[in-house]
């Protein structure tokens, strides 16, 4: 009779387990991927894309500014709305990633800056904070539905540059512009005319590198996302329309994001215990990489013409700004300061050596007048890492984001890395919001399609770590180990 009651305990107790992981983990109706996010989830991702696209910013004092509002708001909403799955662990390797970023402030040259690096430590700890609120929200999407939002995202942004080129929707965007920005918006319309045969569209943006910036982002997460069989013909075609519609070299990064797409995240076996790189396909890769090369500078020394023959005569500006300015001054700063650099937003500091190093290059030309303010001088996030953190700081700090990524469950984050670092090279602000959603969303990228690829491999959905923990602690509290 004992051994009865016994089996019936045991009988209860497993189905209440059962039901406690069904309610832990709810099978979806429609993806088998992921539970699909609401509508209100959606929206917010909506609005915080349209804030890093808009860099529409709040200057709360002379001193202190409010980066993307739109972004931030819906970045501070999706934090509380997914408290619960932020766990121990991911808080506190955040909190040590903030905690090593004003170590290396404090370790910075010239006490007299501490201010200013304080304040940029405040913009970067609020990037971080937002960026880690999107990845938390886009990683609870399906894979197909993130894939269409970018989608939806790169063809609005496509059809709207060819509304205002042929369908006289400038006047409206010219005027929404005057109205949004009060500094930092792009009027040069003459140089457009003289590189490119026409004006380039705005599309509501401050200036037209941050349509094609956006549209190549948008455009390369839905390459990582979508299912399409054909979809790199898909990809090849997007790009081709961008160029159409809203000519500039930044498109052509589209070419080079390929390369980290196809070497960490297609080139990885999925399924447990083997999401290991696949070395034939790293073969294969290496070959597509030379054919990718080749065809962007093909496509660089004829659809851009013009804008190469500026270049390579050391005749345009904001290419050296961009590109090549910020690789010498990184290499400057690292001579000079290697252990801390010039401390975040430290450009102040550093102003007449950057600009010093700027002069003696060959690739710069007397005729242009120097830049202000300061933060001008380096438009590129990827530099600017090592310019504000030197080459200690900098690779104590990267290395510190790596183990955070991998906490969070990222499969690849060399994968992350390369990405941001391509596109680093048309988008400035590291301490900004667009350059951390930049990673965290290449990160969200490449969790939401390993996951796929594990459940195709094994034919087992897998559980997401931040629900694994909060089902293992509702069944202890109901007496279950």
């Amino acid at each position: 009779m004992s051994l009865v009651r016994s089996d019936r305990r045991q009988d209860r107790a497993s189905r209440l387990k059962i039901s406690l992981i069904a309610r832990e983990f709810p099978v979806p109706s429609k993806d088998p991927t992921r539970p699909r996010l609401r509508w209100a989830d959606m929206a917010l991702i909506c609005i915080f894309l349209i804030g890093v696209y808009t860099h529409y910013t709040i200057q709360i004092s002379a001193r202190v500014p409010f980066p993307s509002a739109p972004a931030g708001i819906a970045g501070m909403i999706m934090l509380w709305r997914r408290r619960d799955q932020i766990t121990p662990a991911a808080l506190s390797a955040f909190l040590a990633v903030v905690f090593l970023y004003l170590v290396s402030i404090l370790c910075a040259t010239n006490i007299s800056f501490l201010g200013r690096r304080f304040n940029g430590l405040l913009q970067l700890t609020y990037s971080l904070v937002i960026g880690y609120a999107l990845f938390l929200t886009v990683t609870q999407a399906s894979r197909r539905q993130m894939a269409k939002l970018f989608l939806s995202f790169s063809v609005v942004i496509l059809i709207g540059c060819l509304l205002e080129d042929y369908a006289g929707l400038r006047p409206i965007s010219d005027m929404v512009r005057e109205h949004l920005y009060s500094r930092g918006i792009y009027e040069n319309d003459l140089r457009d005319m003289l590189l490119y045969n026409r004006v380039r569209p705005k599309f509501f943006a401050s200036e037209p590198a941050s349509v094609t910036f956006c549209y190549s982002l948008f455009t390369f997460l839905w390459l990582v996302l979508s299912r399409w069989r054909w979809k790199l013909l898909g990809y090849v075609a997007l790009m081709g329309l961008g160029v159409f519609a809203m000519p500039g070299p930044t498109l052509l990064l589209l070419l080079l994001l390929v390369l980290p797409y196809e070497l960490f995240l297609v080139g990885r076996k999925g399924g447990p215990g083997r999401n290991q790189l696949d070395f034939a396909h790293l073969l294969r890769v290496g070959c597509f990489a030379g054919v990718m090369l080749f065809a962007f500078v093909i496509m660089a020394n004829t659809i851009f013409a013009a804008r190469m023959k500026e270049i390579t005569s050391g005749n345009d500006a904001s290419f050296f700004y961009r590109v090549l300015g910020p690789a010498l001054a990184a290499e400057d700063v690292i001579k000079h300061y290697p252990v801390a650099g010039a401390g975040l937003t430290g450009e102040p500091f550093i102003e007449n050596e950057v600009i010093n190093v700027y002069v003696r290059s060959p690739a710069y030309s007397t005729a242009w007048a120097i830049v202000s303010p300061a933060t001008e001088l380096v438009i590129n996030y990827f530099w600017l890492h090592w310019i504000y953190l030197g080459l200690i700081w900098g690779s104590i700090t990267l290395a510190a984001v790596t183990v955070w990524l991998r906490i969070l469950g990222v499969p690849s984050p060399a994968f992350c890395w390369l990405s941001w670092a391509i596109l680093g090279q048309a988008s400035g602000a590291y301490v900004g919001p667009l350059a951390w959603a930049v990673l965290f969303l290449a990160a969200a990228g490449a969790v939401l399609h390993q996951r796929a690829l594990a459940r195709e491999a094994t034919g087992v959905q897998p559980i997401p770590p931040a629900r694994l923990v909060l089902a293992t602690a509702a069944m202890r509290r109901r007496g279950f180990g």
